[in-house]
């Protein structure tokens, strides 16, 4: 019997995507989403996260024997990260639905109204106009010589990628309207252009489990408690039940920070951290996959003496899946 060919046609989708940053430019973003849309021409959502196979680093070398470092981080893996942006993006996805509906105007919504985020305040503070997009390696045809083996074109053209605000009414006074931008992580920023952050909001919209959690009875150490009795055969046992009852009843965790907010960990989660000591040309460093909540990686470089004037050079590998060409799960099964 034949055998039957599947129906279905894998998408032809980018899977490696090449980054440059500027020597000097010590701390740039990725989106993949942005990415990945401007070099297919597909919308891809932001709210996605994305499985990374893997990559390399191609990095200059220091001057010092102090190294030059590279780290790439990610929004947290954490169930509070994906109720929080759940949350923030159910809310502000009721708030535009419930204005279209007032004046009966849902035909004019944006066609590719998106609810996208920031990674953090500095990423806010830097904007989606300077996240870096994908480029290719090599001289692409120009004719050298060059000064450095590692050469590259411009990057793709990037469309329009604009991050969401939500509108707080009567903010301090009546009449008054307060837009503020949504960041994963970190404190609140106030002001115009301000932001908010999710995982703050999040843990101040939820109650807390009772700490200590049992209470301990009163009494429960005196002569009174029968059990504790029972075996007593005259030595003393109070410190025993010192330990029983008077060590781990308190919540495992901080109780009212949560990791990510403004003071417990108000950091993302690093997944790649390379140290170069290597003085001679420039150095190759490849990493394993992860996943990247949002598709928000933050890179920072740090150089031992910042007087290289050479680029750093990322390369990321996609994964291909079911998603349009591309194994990306929805933000809200993270």
């Amino acid at each position: 019997m034949a055998r039957r060919k599947s129906s279905k046609k894998m998408e032809p989708v980018p899977l490696k995507l090449n980054f440059m940053i500027p020597a000097g430019d010590n701390t740039r973003y990725i989106d993949i989403s942005q990415s990945v849309s401007a070099l297919s021409r597909k919308f891809l959502r932001q709210g996605l996260v994305w499985g990374i196979a893997g990559g390399r680093i191609l990095m200059p070398s220091p001057s010092t024997p102090d190294g030059n470092g590279v780290y790439l981080s990610t929004l947290p893996h954490s169930w509070t990260m994906s109720n929080a942006w759940e949350k923030g993006m159910r809310a502000w996805l009721r708030q535009q639905r419930e204005a279209l509906a007032n004046g009966d105007q849902e035909s004019i919504k944006a066609k590719f109204n998106d609810f996208k985020i920031f990674a953090d305040p500095y990423h806010r503070l830097q904007g989606f106009s300077n996240n870096i997009l994908p480029r290719n390696l090599g001289p692409q045809g120009v004719v050298g010589p060059f000064p450095s083996a590692v050469t590259y074109s411009s990057e793709v053209m990037a469309g329009e990628w604009e991050a969401s605000q939500i509108v707080i009414p009567n903010f301090g006074a009546p009449g008054t309207n307060y837009e503020p931008y949504l960041t994963a992580i970190g404190d609140d920023v106030g002001g115009a252009g301000g932001s908010i952050s999710l995982i703050k909001a999040y843990q101040n919209s939820r109650s807390v489990p009772q700490s200590p959690d049992p209470t301990t009875p009163a009494g429960v150490t005196s002569n009174e408690n029968y059990w504790s009795m029972m075996f007593d055969v005259g030595d003393n046992n109070e410190d025993i039940m010192d330990n029983v009852v008077g060590k781990n009843d308190e919540l495992p965790y901080q109780q009212t920070e949560y990791p990510g907010g403004p003071v417990n960990l108000a950091t993302l989660e690093n997944q790649v951290a390379v140290i170069n000591t290597n003085t001679v040309g420039f150095s190759e460093y490849r990493f394993t996959g992860f996943s990247a909540p949002c598709g928000l990686i933050r890179i920072d470089q740090i150089y031992s003496d910042d007087t290289s004037t050479f680029p750093l050079i990322i390369e990321l590998e996609l994964m291909p899946g079911d998603h349009r060409g591309y194994l990306a799960e929805p933000m809200k099964d993270m």
